[in-house]
């Protein structure tokens, strides 16, 4: 007999809840006691609950409980009965009414009724043969509906909606026969001949449902007395009672897989993608359906077919896409995705196309293990490990990063690195170039963050871990001690789990259990189960780096391009890394890139200046820390933070937007870190800058977050103690300002961040930055007291700033060859002779007074000759010839060396001045009182 897994799709799992409850519901209908009235007929079976011992022992009626395929046929005959009188007055609409009731059994009428009250009788009968009934009812439908059609002249006189319902029926009703043109053919050749012999059996079916009723229901007397004899014992007899899917469901995996065939296991399959993504389709339910038909596929081919929608079906359980999916089910996934490879790396026949089209009537699946030709089937594994990497990488964004569960899953990445080290291979086997490049990426992605150090420290845990899989392996213990061993441990005070948590547990735990015997097609391992990891972290890169920029795509090699830089960033290789930027000119193209690859660009310029700023180079680090720090939104250029601004208010969806695109907590930078150096690169620029141009009044701005940070720090009334890293560098900076190096240094020695460098880079990182200090305040002592000395001793500059002679000599004569001091060496004494050109404070006022006068002058210049039509001043006062405001009537401008302009009047009113030349007679500029 078919099981009835293989005859239902399964976009009928929500309909079928709704069946177990209508037919709950007509049970207890039917079993409701009649006696005692119609009143107490009707009674609530709640108010009864009490008297329900007494009514047990005096009504001595036995309840009649009729079979669920019974109640189908009888409705199923009813309607064909109702189908004839309708077919006598010509009722279409009533037809088309009765025919929906037959097709669909649902709360409102619908034309799928008749198919719908079949589908529910084949379940129950489970055949696929349709009963006689319905097919006794469509063939009336049939021929009715061919005599209507025609007489012309009934169909005339048909009403609106009648000859729509009749339209409608012949539509519906020719694509209906089409699906039981054989059973109906039959049937019209021998219309009486099968029912008896249907009948006959149905009474024999009816017989032994009525036995095995009869078997399973107890007299309530003995009921109550086994009930008293249990708890005597202890109460060890009581079983949980199954639903009714669940007992379907054990059913149709107890079959034999010898009756299984290829095209059932390809039918079904097809019905489950068919419904994958439909409302109401339950997405657990499909996972076990298709992990029950992957061990009953009949070829390696369908078997690793329906293991790609197994994958697929798995990662449909998590509904919300901002959810990364359950732990349970990624690492089944896992599993799963090993499973494929271990298909493909033992069948190399076997090749997955993404471009693959499957066509209606495709048996390339059917073909054995012996087939020596290519099986292409549709799939690709590296897209699968690509959704792997990006829900291992939801999964740490959502999880705290200060408690195990985040450690717990970290140790899940060997597992992702050895799929893409497989998938990888794989790939390259195939000729797949392009997905060998995907999977190279994704593994650089995994390695460029990570340290030497933290390399090894992966590399090590993934060695235990195997070593322990392989100890837990040799010493397995058997399924019967297991479970000895998991009763002993199960203690008899646990309480019981809630409806809740048990359905909560089995969503998430669906991935582990699996219904039904061994696989049919036996998959041998033939991949690694962990990743194989060289001894340096550098050379794993550079390995992975050369398949990517052979065969990625553009944005893969600048991804790629990047993670190197980063990665020789953290090595402490300023120069290679410095370099490769340079040489790709991604920092001109990255505006135009997409947002991940803008983030990691500037987490890759965040390292860059780090690595500048521990060798020493305050100028390159500044230079790539100042744009991240420009804008005062750091944690969000490096996506370990969300922003939060007074001026703009972002909606729901931006904020869900950023949070997604957040890094997880291993991969950040330090921001205390990142800001320290950058105010402290600042501050050694600054600081020399400010002395130098102290008198100037156009000043070379170099870090403008900093000159505000100094300028706030200026004009508070009452300055703490330093609290924060900008406190500590704000206060190192004013004493640099005032000479004190020993201050400016034990302030940067004492912030915090320095405690996060290694030992040995601490303490180089320190004595870099105190002969910096050292170096600037020297500087910044000749910028601002040069001017007071006539010359300067190389011993005093040396006892003052702990520096050696050689130090203060270079630092010295950089200053003179850059022209920012007027100096010079005296070798016999040792002194620097300063040159008395610097201009005076005094002096430097007065040039800035003459400046601003020569611009004010221009200005009323300009101001005049718009005034007087757009003409020039140059020949009203020939060239400013004359003397200036006449006190006795002489004109404001005088003649001068042009005579092609006369004189203007004089300020007190004095007479016009007398006309200038042959060009006196065109312009009359003779008015009398001052402009």
């Amino acid at each position: 007999m078919a099981s009835r897994f293989w005859m239902q799709s399964d976009s009928e799992s929500e309909e079928e809840e709704e069946e177990v409850e209508e037919e709950e519901s007509e049970e207890e209908e039917d079993e409701a006691p009649k006696a005692g009235g119609d009143g107490a007929g009707r009674a609530s079976i709640y108010l009864r609950q009490g008297d329900s011992d007494s009514e047990d022992s005096d009504d001595g009626r036995a309840r009649v409980v009729r079979p669920a395929r019974e109640k189908r046929y009888d409705e199923m005959v009813a309607t064909v009965e109702q189908i004839k009188n309708q077919m006598k007055i010509n009722d279409w609409v009533a037809l088309q009414e009765s025919f929906e009731k037959l097709n669909k059994q649902l709360e409102k009428e619908s034309f799928e009724k008749l198919n719908k009250q079949l589908e529910k009788v084949l379940r129950l009968i489970e055949s696929s043969v349709p009963p006689r009934p319905y097919i006794k009812g469509v063939v009336l439908l049939e021929d009715h509906l061919n005599s209507a059609l025609a007489n012309k002249e009934a169909k005339k006189k048909m009403s609106s909606s009648n000859a729509k319902a009749l339209n409608y029926m012949k539509q519906k009703l020719k694509k209906n026969n089409k699906l039981y043109e054989a059973v109906i053919e039959k049937f019209r050749a021998s219309p009486e001949s099968d029912e008896e012999e249907e009948e006959d059996e149905d009474e024999e079916e009816e017989d032994e449902d009525e036995e095995e009723d009869e078997e399973g229901v107890e007299d309530p007397l003995d009921r109550k007395g086994g009930e008293e004899e249990e708890e005597e014992e202890g109460g060890e007899g009581w079983e949980t009672k199954k639903s009714k899917k669940d007992r379907a469901l054990e059913k149709q995996f107890q079959r034999d897989h010898s009756e299984i065939k290829w095209e059932e296991v390809n039918q079904k399959l097809k019905e489950i993608i068919a419904a994958r993504g439909r409302k109401g389709t339950d997405r657990v339910e499909q996972v076990e359906q298709l992990t029950y038909l992957a061990k009953v596929a009949k070829t390696p081919a369908q078997k690793l077919e329906v293991m790609m929608q197994v994958v697929s079906a798995q990662f449909d359980v998590s509904q919300n896409l901002h959810l990364h999916l359950p732990v349970p089910v990624w690492r089944k996934c896992a599993e799963n995705i090993t499973t494929i490879l271990d298909i493909l790396e033992g069948n190399h026949n076997i090749v997955l196309d993404e471009n693959y089209e499957v066509v209606e009537d495709d048996n390339e699946t059917q073909k054995g293990a012996d087939f020596e030709g290519t099986i292409r089937v549709w799939g690709s594994v590296v897209s699968f490990v690509e959704r792997m990497d990006d829900e291992l990488f939801k999964s740490l964004q959502c999880t705290d990063p200060y408690t195990k569960t985040y450690l717990e899953r970290l140790k899940d990445e060997p597992t992702l690195l050895a799929l893409a080290q497989n998938a990888q291979a794989y790939s390259l086997r195939v000729g797949d170039t392009k997905g060998a490049s995907r999977a190279a990426r994704r593994l650089v992605e995994h390695i460029y963050y990570k340290p030497q150090n933290v390399y090894a420290a992966l590399r090590q845990m993934s060695e235990q871990q195997q070593a322990a899989a392989a100890a837990a392996a040799a010493t397995a213990e058997t399924p019967s001690d297991a479970a000895a061993a998991g009763d002993e441990d199960a203690s008899p005070d646990d309480e019981p789990e809630s409806a809740a948590a048990k359905d909560a547990k089995r969503r998430a735990a669906i991935a582990v259990n699996s219904y039904g015997p061994p696989a049919f097609v036996p998959t041998l391992e033939a991949v690694p189960r962990w990743p194989v990891f060289p001894e340096s972290g550098r050379a794993m890169m550079k390995a992975l780096l050369a398949v990517v920029y052979a065969h990625g795509e553009e944005r893969s090699k600048a991804r790629a391009m990047l993670c190197d830089i980063y990665h020789h960033a953290i090595q402490d290789d300023y120069h290679t890394a410095r370099d490769l930027m340079l040489i790709s000119h991604l920092q001109d193209a990255v505006q135009q890139m997409d947002i991940s690859t803008q983030i990691l660009f500037n987490c890759a310029m965040a390292q860059l200046g780090l690595a500048a700023f521990r060798r020493g180079l305050i100028p390159d680090a500044h230079n790539c820390l100042a744009d991240l720090f420009a804008g005062g939104r750091v944690k969000e250029l490096l996506a370990q933070g969300v922003s939060q601004s007074r001026f703009h208010e972002k909606s729901p969806e931006q904020e869900r937007i950023e949070r997604r695109r957040q890094m997880p907590y291993h991969m950040h930078v330090n921001l205390e870190l990142l800001e320290s150096a950058h105010l402290l690169c600042a501050m050694l620029l600054e600081v020399p800058s400010l002395a130098a141009h102290s008198t100037d009044g156009r000043r070379r701005v170099i870090s403008k977050n900093f000159r505000r940070l100094l300028d706030m720090y200026e004009r508070q009334t009452f300055t703490g103690p330093p609290e924060n890293v900008r406190d500590h560098v704000m206060a190192a900076s004013r004493a640099l300002m005032c000479g004190d190096w020993q201050r400016a240094v034990h302030l940067a020695e004492s912030l915090d961040v320095w405690k996060l460098l290694p030992v040995a880079q601490r303490e180089s990182v320190l004595a870099m930055l105190k002969s910096k200090i050292q170096q600037e305040a020297l500087r910044t002592f000749l910028f601002n007291s040069s001017s007071a000395y006539v010359s300067i001793s190389l011993d005093q500059l040396t006892q003052m700033f702990g520096m050696s002679e050689k130090a203060v000599t270079s630092v010295a004569s950089r200053m003179m060859m850059a022209e920012e001091l007027s100096a010079s060496w005296d070798q016999p004494s040792k002194c620097i002779m300063v040159n008395a050109v610097n201009p005076t404070r005094l002096q430097h006022l007065a040039l800035q007074y003459a400046d601003k006068v020569s611009v004010l002058v221009e200005g009323n210049e300009r101001a005049f000759s718009e005034k007087t039509g757009g003409m020039t001043i140059e020949g009203a006062g020939g060239e400013r010839g004359g003397g200036r405001r006449g006190k006795d009537g002489g004109g404001d401008y005088g003649g001068g060396r042009r005579d092609d302009y006369g004189g203007g009047g004089g300020e007190r009113g004095g007479r016009g001045g007398g006309g200038g030349g042959d060009a006196s007679r065109f312009v009359n500029l003779g008015r009398a009182g001052g402009y």
